[in-house]
Parts: C-alpha cells; sequence; structure tokens
C-alpha cells in the first residue's frame, strides 16, 4: 500500500489568529499541522481533547505557543463589527447613515389589567383585518401578528402584557414602539393598569389608552378619564397629551379610530429603519417542534433577513433553514418589523435574545461558543449582580454617582403612602431617588423582572416575596429588603445614599410550612398541623405568619413536635405541630415562614 502522503502536504503556517473558542480540527487546519500533531501537543499540555472538541481561547494560545507559532489575540468582535458578545451593543453606526434609513410599521404591545379586554380587543383588530379569502383568521401563532391598515401595516406582540416586554428589556431588548393600555370604562383604573402603566413608563414607551367596554350600560368614560389624569395620563380632551380613543371590543366599535391613531403616533415617532444590512432584531417565543427541532419567532428590527443567512441569537447558532409569517406563508426574506417564524437554529435561544445574521457559520458557532462559556461561569456564581444597597454603599465610598431605583410593596395604601413620602424627602447631592413603581401586596415576580430592567432595589413592607419572585429574584439578583417598621427602611437607604455604613444584616429564608389544620390544647393555645413544603422549619428559628401574601405576625417558635415528640427541626416532606409565642390567631392555609437574619461583612 503507498504510503499516506496527505500530512508531509501540509504547510506549516508561522502565525495563527485567535479570537475565541475553536475547535480543535479548525485550530489544526489555521496552524497548517495535522490534528493528530495537535492533539499530542495538548495531552502533553494535561488536556485530553479530541478533534471536534471546542478550546477555550486561552488553552488555544498556549498549544500553539508551544509549537513555536506565533499567536495574535483578537475578539471576535473587531471582526466586521458584527460578531460582538454582548447583547446589548448597538449597531455599527456608519452602516446606518440617514440617508440609508427607511421608514417602518410600528410594533404594538396591549396591557392593561385582567378582564379589561386585551385579548378580546386584538381579536377584533384582527377580525377588522380578515379578508373574504382569509377566512377564521390567523392560522400560526408565532408570538406576534401583522394588520394592514390603510395601506400601511402594523405589528402587534401576542406575549401576555407588561410581563413579557419587562422580561426583554431585562435582557437588553427594546422591542415596542408603542403601548395600547387597555382600561374598561366600567371598571376603571385597576392596581394591574397601574403596574403596566409603570412597566411602560419605564421602558419610556408612548402610551395609548384604549376606554374598552363603553358599550355597557354602567360604562362611565370620564370617571375613567379622572382617575387617569391623576396618575399622569391626562386625555387631549381634557387638556393632557395622552391619547384616549373609547372602544368596545365586543361590538366593533372604535376599532378603525384605534388604528388610526396608532398609525399616527407611528408617522409622529419617524419610527426607520436600515432594510439593505444584515439583519438584526428580537427572539419573541421559540418551541420545540417534534419534526422541525428548535423553531424561533423573531421580529426583525433593521436589515433583511433571508433564507440561508447564517444566524446567531444567544447561545443558539446555524443558518436560516425556511422562514413562515404569522398567516403561515413562506417566505425567502423579511424586511424590517416584520415577526417570522424561524428553523435552523442549533438549539433554544430564550425569549428576549438579540439575534443578528453573520458572515458566516463558523463565525456564528465560535461566538455562540464562548457565549456559552460566560453563561456557565455565571451560573456557578460569577455573573454581575444587580443594584443593592451594599452596591450603592461601595459607589458612594468611590465618588461614583448613582441614581437609586426603588420598587415599593406594602400592604395597605396608607403605609405605601407613607413610605413612598419619605423616601422622597430623602436628597443627597451623589445619588439620587426615582421610584419607578409602588403596589399594595406581596412581591411578584413581575415585580422582580420590573426591578431587573430597570436596575432597581425592591422594599418590601409587612408583605414577603412569593415562590416564583424569590426565585426570579435570586436568578437575576434582584435585591429584595423586608421590612417591619417603617424607620429601619428609611434608615438603611438614606445611611447608604450617605455612605455612612453598610447594611449589617440581610434576612435568610430556610422554609415554609402550610397550616393545613388547627387543634385547640388546653391551657397550651391553638396548635398548627403544618406541612412543611420546602427548606427546613427548625426550633431557634423565626417564623413569620404570612396570609395572602400580607405578613401578619412574626415572632420565635414557642413549640416545635413532630408526632408526639419535642424536636429541633423538621425537613421538607413531613408533618409537624408548630405553636408561636403570643399569636393565636392563625388560621388553615396561612403559610409559616421560617427566616434568620445573618451578618453581612462590611
Amino acid at each position: 500500500m503507498a504510503p499516506k502522503v496527505e500530512e508531509p502536504a501540509l504547510v506549516r503556517a508561522t502565525e495563527v489568529v485567535i479570537g475565541g473558542p475553536i475547535a480543535v480540527r479548525d485550530l489544526a487546519e489555521r496552524m497548517g499541522v495535522s490534528g493528530a500533531e495537535l492533539i499530542k501537543s495538548l495531552i502533553r499540555l494535561g488536556i485530553v481533547a479530541s478533534l471536534n472538541q471546542v478550546l477555550d481561547p486561552e488553552s488555544a494560545r498556549i498549544a500553539v505557543s508551544e509549537m513555536g507559532l506565533v499567536v495574535h489575540a483578537v475578539q471576535p468582535e473587531a471582526v466586521e463589527g458584527e460578531a460582538t458578545p454582548e447583547e446589548k451593543r448597538p449597531p455599527v453606526p456608519e452602516e446606518d447613515r440617514p440617508e440609508d434609513l427607511k421608514a417602518r410599521s410600528p410594533v404594538v404591545t396591549v396591557m392593561g389589567h385582567v378582564d379589561h379586554g386585551k385579548t378580546s380587543l386584538l381579536d377584533a383588530i384582527r377580525k377588522t383585518n380578515v379578508t373574504a379569502g382569509e377566512a377564521g383568521g390567523i392560522t400560526q401563532h408565532i408570538g406576534a401578528s401583522t394588520v394592514e391598515w390603510n395601506g400601511k401595516r402594523i405589528v402587534f406582540l401576542d406575549t401576555p402584557g407588561h410581563e413579557a416586554f419587562t422580561a426583554m428589556r431585562a435582557r437588553g431588548a427594546q422591542v415596542t414602539d408603542i403601548a395600547v393600555l387597555v382600561v374598561a370604562a366600567d371598571d376603571g383604573v385597576m392596581p394591574q393598569t397601574l403596574e403596566a402603566i409603570n412597566h411602560a413608563r419605564a421602558a419610556k414607551v408612548p402610551i395609548l389608552v384604549a376606554l374598552n367596554k363603553i358599550d355597557k350600560d354602567n360604562a362611565l368614560p370620564d370617571r375613567v378619564k379622572k382617575q387617569l389624569s391623576e396618575i399622569g395620563l391626562a386625555s387631549e380632551d381634557w387638556g393632557g397629551n395622552t391619547v384616549v380613543v373609547p372602544v368596545s371590543a365586543k361590538v366593533g366599535t372604535g376599532i378603525d379610530d384605534l388604528l388610526d391613531m396608532i398609525l399616527l403616533m407611528a408617522e409622529m415617532g419617524e419610527l426607520k429603519a436600515n432594510p439593505d444590512r444584515r439583519a438584526r432584531g428580537i427572539v419573541i417565543e421559540t418551541r420545540l417542534d417534534k419534526g422541525l427541532g428548535p423553531v424561533a419567532s423573531v421580529l426583525v428590527q433593521s436589515g433583511t433577513l433571508r433564507v440561508g443567512d447564517p444566524i446567531l441569537a444567544g447561545t443558539a447558532f446555524g443558518r436560516v433553514r425556511a422562514m413562515a409569517d404569522d398567516k403561515g406563508q413562506r417566505l425567502e426574506e423579511a424586511g424590517p418589523a416584520t415577526p417570522v417564524e424561524v428553523t435552523g437554529l442549533d438549539e433554544l435561544p430564550a425569549a428576549g435574545d438579540v439575534f443578528r445574521v453573520l458572515a458566516d457559520e463558523k463565525m456564528a458557532r465560535e461566538i455562540a461558543s464562548q457565549r456559552d462559556i460566560k453563561r456557565r461561569v455565571q451560573e456557578l456564581g460569577g455573573g454581575q449582580a444587580a443594584t443593592s444597597l451594599e452596591d450603592l454603599f461601595r459607589r458612594a465610598i468611590e465618588g461614583e454617582k448613582k441614581q437609586l431605583n426603588l420598587v415599593l410593596k406594602a400592604d395597605v395604601q396608607g403605609s405605601l403612602e407613607a413610605l413612598r413620602q419619605s423616601f422622597e424627602k430623602l436628597e443627597e447631592p451623589e445619588v439620587g431617588i426615582e421610584i419607578i413603581h409602588t403596589g399594595v401586596g406581596g412581591v411578584r415576580e413581575t415585580d422582580v423582572m420590573l426591578a431587573a430592567a430597570s436596575d432597581a432595589i425592591i422594599i418590601a413592607f409587612n408583605v414577603t416575596p412569593d415562590a416564583g419572585a424569590r426565585q426570579a429574584a435570586e436568578q437575576r439578583r434582584v435585591d429584595v429588603r423586608t421590612y417591619r417598621i417603617i424607620y429601619d427602611a428609611i434608615n438603611d437607604v438614606k445611611a447608604a445614599l450617605k455612605g455612612l455604613r453598610a447594611p449589617i444584616y440581610k434576612e435568610v429564608v430556610l422554609g415554609h410550612a402550610t397550616i393545613r389544620q388547627l387543634f385547640k390544647i388546653p391551657k397550651v393555645g391553638t396548635i398548627a398541623g403544618c406541612y412543611v413544603t420546602d427548606g427546613k422549619i427548625a426550633r431557634k428559628n423565626k417564623l413569620r405568619v404570612v396570609r395572602d401574601g400580607v405578613i401578619v405576625h412574626d415572632g420565635p417558635i414557642a413549640s416545635l413536635r413532630h408526632v408526639k415528640d419535642d424536636v429541633r427541626d423538621v425537613a421538607t416532606g413531613f408533618e409537624c405541630g408548630i405553636g408561636l409565642e403570643n399569636f393565636q390567631d392563625i388560621k388553615e392555609g396561612d403559610i409559616l415562614e421560617a427566616f434568620a437574619m445573618e451578618e453581612v461583612a462590611r
């Protein structure tokens, strides 16, 4: 058999450029050596790798240096100005010259209180737009829908209101141009209405009010306009700047006027994008299809996306295999402000991830690998923490000016107003305070998402975060502070603002138990028959009684028993009897939350 001549034919390089993570096979090709030779060199360095394994940049550079070649290290984002690992980096300015920009369609999110008619309004808008040949309306749900009106197009996001676009904004993705706030004329401004307004204001998105259900006999549109004016959304006919359109999703009244006003606001906003560049946009939704694999619904924000384009979205990469619009029609290309469903990615990206088209799939693979490494480092605790009082204290010492954003939650409106007024009176030359949202009731996941997107701290007075909020706060590294005494909250923030001291203690939640049954014991009092749902309840812990998200008591444990025995602690999944010191007003369904105060290092 003739000897192999493949390896001798390789031309050994003298210099190698390494930008990011790279597969062993690709590195060997760049170096002009065989894969087997490079693997042997890696083994001598203590790195066991196969040809398809991806090396981190540092290991690759060491291996190249060990083999006597010159290494040039460059960042992937330096290549063609597109390959940035930063999700929030804006497009390269020189690519979007004023003369290249063309008018684009507006992207609209519908928000408002539950049962005020958000879904009904979207359905009414679609029915207005459905032609005779499109009976049945939307045939495919891709997270967004397009409506043609007076020869122009409007894109409506089908995401569930303010939570979704705030979650996207928390990931650095600004997607909405106009927020349509749906308020029922028979119900008025409600807690979720206020929440939606605060989310839109925090995102600096213009608000258009759709006054729904005006067909009902008990509708009071003037009362609702008065409520809106009290919260800074005075309608134009009341001397304000807010567009308020009376509509009825049920009978179809005012839908035409609403679409006209959306187009007018879009025209005033001069929404433009450059269609003649590589596409860039936002991932709206994702799903895993048995036949197609990972499927991502994306909104193109600038450029034109075409079938065959190499695409990068978060840690996912691939090549656009096929595209379809919200009507299920196959597309070959999609311009700015166009929602499409894309197949061809290697994995599911996250909703809110920025996607972009790169020069080639190889570059997309390397950057996706680099992002995946960074993500894993963050999951192991190396991520950037959000603003906390300790962080503010450090910034004050370093002389860096910083604004403190606050989300306030309390058990009653009176406490909320007292907190708001107290914080608004705190003034420091180096640090300002802005209250971006207030609300009555427990801390919810939406509060945490708003705080994460706005770099804010949550102050909870006499209320606690629910399980979803607690998990979201941990993932997003949002500082949630619970207080029972209003002056403690004020003093902690005041001290941090002045840079006098960092807070000394932080609260650690240790476990939860649900009261399932109450027992009256003579000469002892009421004992709570509980089931420990998570964590651990220990005799030495303090307990707070939480009823519908509101703290009604906190104090020490008087007794803790399992079956008939006194015990030191009870773990998850076990039942126990708990007696509280100096508190008998417990009810079935109450949550007992065990907590401790841990000292924070100065």
